[in-house]
């Protein structure tokens, strides 16, 4: 069965497609597609959880697996502000008020019979958190459906993962839980939450995470922080190593009361901020002296081995040489030996010197390579062999040689060759009853 064709994107979503790849850098436009789908096309949503998953935090729609919250919110130096609704005024006010003081007494105490006798027939749902990013998700689309897109930034996330992004970066962290059927709630947010000089001061100056306590993971927060009222606001940071809610805002709070209260907040616990950024800046560099350290020790031990090893090579190369030379003294050695004995033989196997008297001698001069002469007697029907022999086995001569008439010049064949397997004797060669022959060194040839 074939897939199901995607839809077409229209003209805003290629755009944002096309921008969100150049901002992540991803080369897969499919991948690109199916994050901002995740998002519902928000894609400063899906900028934000690409760069949390880049720096290691699991992404908002892959969270890690729910831990009990750890938040230091029994600190007695927690600041706490809360804002009283507004006393009625003149006679008709006052009217109002008692008038509808007994309805709003009935509907809420029957409404709180209601949910503590709900109670024993079936769990809040709300205390099984099964898709924490999804309730932080359908809170943000519900928010804006009903106020507009025109907002703080909202943190794309677990609460979890709002502190993590927070201790890491050491920033505030302002929590806002919002209770829907709370008869303040409409006010602030529409005219608190979403006002200019508000919107500029939460983006500006810290980490912005809501939800809403009727979602399962709003509904866990709250019961960490315990509020009084609605609109409720919790200031968390850095404190003491540990996250801390150094400040709680109850009520509806006017966006001028708001920011200065924040503000003071931030004021008031700026050193602790401070310290823990010097700390952690020691604890870098303390970090970094020891990379430093270790490097330099690796580079110096690296160092070492390779002078280690260098050493270690060249006692090997001169052992080798001098191996090397060892071994060619004995085969020179051995040579020389071997050429005495030749020699020695090649003079032992000689015929014996004829007679000047004798018709058939011939009377032969040998000069050498180093000016000394050599005389013999040879017979004529001798084998030019025999001369060859004679020299051989002389100390006097070099290993290898020829012998070469003077005049005319020419290399008589004392060897056999493949041409002339026996030499000529004396008389072919044409040599008279005194000669003259010279004795060429061709050792170096």
């Amino acid at each position: 069965m074939a897939a199901p064709e995607e839809p077409e994107l229209s003209q805003a979503q290629t755009e944002k497609l096309l921008q969100f790849q150049d901002l992540t850098g991803l080369e897969s436009m499919d991948q690109c597609r199916r994050t901002l789908e995740q998002h519902n096309w928000n894609i400063e949503a899906a900028v934000q959880d690409r760069l949390n998953e880049q720096e290691g935090v699991p992404s908002v729609f892959n969270p890690p697996p729910s831990r009990p919250l750890q938040v230091n919110t029994a600190d007695h130096r927690v600041y706490s502000y809360i804002v009283s609704r507004p006393q009625p005024r003149g006679l008709l006010g006052w009217g109002y008020y008692l008038i509808m003081l007994p309805f709003r007494f009935t509907y809420y105490t029957l409404l709180d019979i209601f949910r503590f006798a709900l109670r024993f027939i079936r769990p809040d749902p709300r205390a099984r958190v099964t898709d924490p990013v999804g309730d932080v998700v359908s809170f943000i689309h519900g928010f804006e459906e009903k106020y507009g897109r025109s907002h703080p930034v909202f943190y794309q996330g677990t609460y979890s993962q709002a502190l993590n992004d927070a201790k890491r970066e050491l920033r505030y962290l302002l929590v806002y839980l919002h209770g829907d059927d709370h008869q303040d709630t409409d006010e602030f947010c529409r005219s608190t939450l979403c006002t200019e000089e508000v919107m500029t001061f939460l983006n500006t100056r810290m980490l912005f995470w809501a939800c809403s306590t009727s979602k399962p993971e709003g509904y866990r927060v709250s019961q960490a922080l315990r509020e009084n009222t609605y609109p409720f606001l919790a200031m968390i940071m850095l404190k003491d190593h540990k996250m801390t809610v150094v400040g709680r805002l109850e009520g509806v709070i006017q966006p001028e009361d708001l920011i200065n209260q924040l503000t003071f907040i931030m004021d008031a616990n700026q050193t602790y901020l401070m310290s823990e950024r010097l700390e952690r800046e020691e604890r870098n560099q303390t970090q970094v002296l020891r990379q430093q350290q270790d490097e330099a020790y690796l580079v110096s031990l690296r160092a070492d081995q390779e002078k280690e090893r260098k050493k270690r090579e060249e006692m090997e190369q001169r052992k080798q040489e001098e191996e090397k030379v060892r071994q060619s003294a004995l085969a020179e050695e051995r040579r020389r030996r071997t050429l005495e004995e030749e020699k020695e033989r090649k003079s032992e196997c000689l015929p014996p010197e004829p007679l000047a008297e004798d018709p058939e001698s011939v009377k032969i001069v040998f000069k050498l390579p180093n000016d000394t002469r050599v005389e013999r007697r040879f017979l004529f029907d001798q084998s030019l062999t025999v001369i060859h022999d004679f020299l051989f086995s002389l100390k006097e001569t070099p290993e290898k040689f020829q012998i070469v008439t003077n005049f005319p010049r020419r290399v008589l064949p004392c060897l056999p060759t493949e041409e002339q397997s026996n030499p000529p004797t004396l008389k072919e060669a044409g040599l008279s009853r005194s000669e003259v022959l010279f004795v060429q060194d061709l050792t170096d040839d």
